[in-house]
């Protein structure tokens, strides 16, 4: 019995059960919101053929990931800390609160089900065009990544600030189950109105996985790189600013749940 409790201490931290746990509810909960947010837009296209752009479709698309990325985040913060997003791992990354292997497996896991999601849309609507986020005619990418950056970067604060226990929404002021709503809701209004704000430049991605899964099914990759440089930027910014600025004292120990970090708090 010994020797099989030093061999499980030996066993890396991201192969542990926990671990891989974390991956599959990753890869579900990206699943959905990317399904939720392309499949809207494929939906309105059909009700609207003949629209090339419309204000309520935005609405519609903009409301769609926003409840999507509530449930999303929630189903997913007891398991992996809900982050859905590359970007969203990549600066917990960088503020070193995710192990790079454990980041870079998260990451894995969401572009799958993004892909896994829009290529499962496909086949559900007999072959329909994919929807890819694209920046607008009169934009340059450098203005695209500019963009998405500054939305991404209200979506990680956001996500930084209703997580933390230090701010308003964490420590003892609110029951676990109350802390977990009120950080999962206020991600997804933030997701919500960055789309409404930039739908119409960028698409309102701020996501990679979100703009890589429709690019690898439609085979359309052009401006993919807008869609990497800007949220990733966007995100560390946010994560530095937040842990070196409004809150530079020391973030509480996670517990021994190695993936059980900042994003939603458990």
């Amino acid at each position: 019995m010994a020797s099989t409790s030093t061999d499980r201490s030996r066993f890396p931290v991201w192969l542990s059960p926990a671990s891989r746990r974390s991956y599959l509810a990753e890869f579900i909960s990206t699943f959905f919101f990317v399904f939720a947010a392309v499949g809207s837009t494929i939906s309105a296209r059909m009700l609207t053929p003949d629209v090339t752009s419309e204000a309520s479709s935005l609405v519609a698309t903009a409301l769609a990931q926003a409840f999507a990325l509530f449930v999303s985040v929630y189903i997913a913060s007891d398991i992996s800390g809900g982050h859905v997003n590359p970007a969203v791992t990549f600066g917990l990354a960088v503020a070193g609160h995710i192990s790079i292997p454990i980041a870079l497996l998260y990451c894995i896991a969401q572009l799958l089900g993004a892909t896994f999601a829009c290529f499962l849309l496909w086949i559900a609507s007999a072959g329909q065009a994919i929807p890819t986020t694209g920046i607008g005619a009169e934009m340059t990418g450098f203005g695209g990544a500019v963009v998405e950056s500054a939305i991404t970067f209200v979506l990680v604060y956001t996500v930084y600030e209703a997580a933390d226990p230090r701010g308003g929404s964490g420590g003892e002021r609110r029951r676990n189950g109350e802390r977990r709503v009120a950080a999962a809701l206020s991600v997804a209004l933030a997701a919500g109105a960055c789309v409404l704000a930039a739908g119409s430049l960028t698409g309102g991605s701020m996501n990679p996985a979100r703009s890589f899964g429709p690019a690898v099914v439609s085979g359309n990759f052009k401006n993919q790189a807008v869609y990497w440089v800007g949220p990733l930027v966007g995100a560390a910014l946010a994560a530095l600013l937040h842990q070196m600025v409004i809150f530079p004292s020391p973030f509480p120990a996670a517990d021994s749940n190695p993936t059980s970090i900042v994003t939603i708090p458990v």
